[in-house]
């Protein structure tokens, strides 16, 4: 038996098959069903995120360029679809790989033994505007447990000018940091050992998300040329697994790239596109052993 999606006020679960039709945008024969009760007609299609899209075989390529460095414009030239169909599709794509980390993280919980996390600079439409990534990784597997975005205000010597030019700027790294640990720390062991960089917030948010676990706070480097920056000039890195991650983000977010033209022009869309990474890194890239 089936839940009757379509009416599901009718207090009815049973259904029986009610003919099929073609779907031409993936070659396939879909069910169709009626409710016994209502009288309701639905098809295995209703109430799926893919529910009444055209160009379904263009989502995995489109997936995958997404992910490899290419800008959403040039995915539109590649794929030879329109622009506003590749930014509807990064909305869908981003509500798919949520939905499955959310899963993923399910089947991690309580098993990370070393976890790293710090934050990663960069900027929507101007450097005067930034915005901060605060990311974690497991260590030991090289996965991307968590990565969210927020606005900060401009520092250094475009503080001066970003404050006269766009007036004042909210600071929301207490937010991603906050959001962040929600989503992750369950996935933490007790005995896990936790370590960062020596940012003067992080203890804080360590001692009430993950109290009792061994953590360990380290200077920064200097970046070197290779990752984007991202990546120290020390003989030994001892965050090495997530500043490569942060590389690894750089060189596959086209919109992270340093001195690129293809900018984030809204923290919101830099999310999802994240949201999207994130589950390919995981899903796809690594070889997975949760």
């Amino acid at each position: 038996m089936m839940t009757c999606n379509l009416q599901p006020s009718c207090g009815k679960t049973s259904v029986i098959k009610y003919g099929r039709f073609y779907r031409r945008s993936e070659s396939r024969w879909i069910q169709r069903y009626r409710c016994k009760s209502c009288g309701g007609h639905f098809s295995a299609a209703t109430g799926t995120l893919e529910f009444k899209q055209h160009k379904r075989r263009e989502n995995l390529p489109l997936l995958r360029l997404l992910t490899a460095g290419v800008s959403m414009r040039r995915s539109a030239m590649i794929l030879k679809i329109d622009r506003r169909t590749v930014d509807r599709k990064l909305i869908y794509l981003s509500k798919k790989a949520r939905l499955r980390h959310q899963e993923f993280l399910q089947q991690l919980k309580g098993k990370v033994e070393s976890l790293e996390f710090d934050d990663l600079v960069t900027s929507e439409h101007t450097k005067m505007k930034p915005l901060t990534v605060s990311l974690a990784v497991d260590a030991k597997n090289r996965y991307l447990l968590s990565a969210k975005v927020g606005r900060i205000p401009a520092f250094g010597l475009l503080a001066e000018r970003s404050r006269k030019k766009y007036g004042k700027r909210d600071n929301d790294h207490k937010k991603t940091l906050k959001a962040m640990f929600e989503e992750m720390s369950s996935t933490v062991t007790l005995k896990a050992l936790v370590q960062s960089d020596e940012h003067q917030r992080y203890p804080e948010f360590v001692n009430h998300y993950l109290p009792g676990r061994e953590y360990r706070r380290h200077p920064g480097g200097r970046g070197a040329i290779a990752g984007q920056g991202e990546l120290k000039k020390k003989h030994y890195d001892p965050i090495f697994i997530l500043n490569h991650t942060c590389a690894m983000l750089r060189a596959g977010v086209n919109r992270l790239i340093r001195k690129t033209w293809c900018t984030t022009k809204r923290a919101e869309r830099l999310q999802m596109h994240l949201d999207i990474f994130i589950d390919f890194y995981n899903r796809i890239y690594l070889p997975t052993k949760v």
